[in-house]
């Protein structure tokens, strides 16, 4: 079996993914972008439909980014043009956490992005996260409207679905899905108590910087 430490690593934030609460059964999925191979992109992701507690690192699926199965005997997530849409799109994002997590759904499903209303938030996810405009599950639109909203952002919300958190490694994607999650939660409590306060332009700018040398860094 190829790829064994990255297939693991895949698993492992699959299974953190339930764990944490930010997907239940068998929903939602994770994959990393793997070291071409003969100038052929590839990529690492979770199956479809099955319980992450019962998975060995050798059912992780390995494509290609045109959807081709190069290793591995299951049906790779019904998600995979998804994560090849963004990675794609942007070349310095290597992991993908596509969660079903509440607050973030509750926004989706309501329509409403994210206004930064939080340093963290503009400091590891971009500043505001956008709603992408809904399209069906693993389609080839779907795909599209993610990447487009998602922008030069490391999180983005899914209309009527779910969320995406995105980053040059594993850990920061994970962070950015943890955190989108967290966000949505303080914000829909604020818009419960009445009164929204989001971050001034100045403290935008300084710390759209930071994120901005953070992923440039990656790159």
């Amino acid at each position: 079996m190829a790829w064994v430490e990255e297939k693991k690593e895949v698993l492992a934030a699959a299974r953190k993914m339930v764990a944490k609460g930010l997907v239940t059964g068998t929903a939602g999925n994770v994959s990393r972008r793997l070291k071409p191979e003969g100038g052929r992109a590839l990529l690492a992701i979770t199956p479809s439909s099955r319980d992450y507690d019962s998975l060995s690192p050798e059912d992780i699926q390995i494509l290609d980014f045109d959807g081709k199965k190069v290793e591995g005997e299951l049906t790779a997530s019904v998600e995979t043009p998804l994560h090849i849409g963004i990675y794609r799109a942007r070349k310095d994002i290597n992991a993908i956490v596509h969660t079903h997590s509440v607050y973030a759904c509750a926004l989706a499903s309501a329509g409403l992005p994210l206004p930064p209303i939080l340093d963290e938030q503009a400091i590891y996810l971009g500043g505001e996260i956008k709603v992408a405009a809904y399209a069906p599950s693993g389609t080839q639109a779907l795909a599209k409207n993610a990447a487009a909203a998602l922008g030069e952002r490391n999180a983005v919300l899914l209309a009527n679905h779910g969320a995406v958190g995105a980053g040059k490694d594993m850990a920061t994607a994970f962070t950015a899905a943890e955190l989108l999650e967290k966000t949505a939660q303080i914000y829909l409590t604020a818009l419960a108590a009445g009164k929204i306060t989001t971050l001034s332009a100045e403290a935008q700018k300084a710390a759209r910087s930071i994120y901005n040398t953070s992923r440039n860094a990656s790159v």
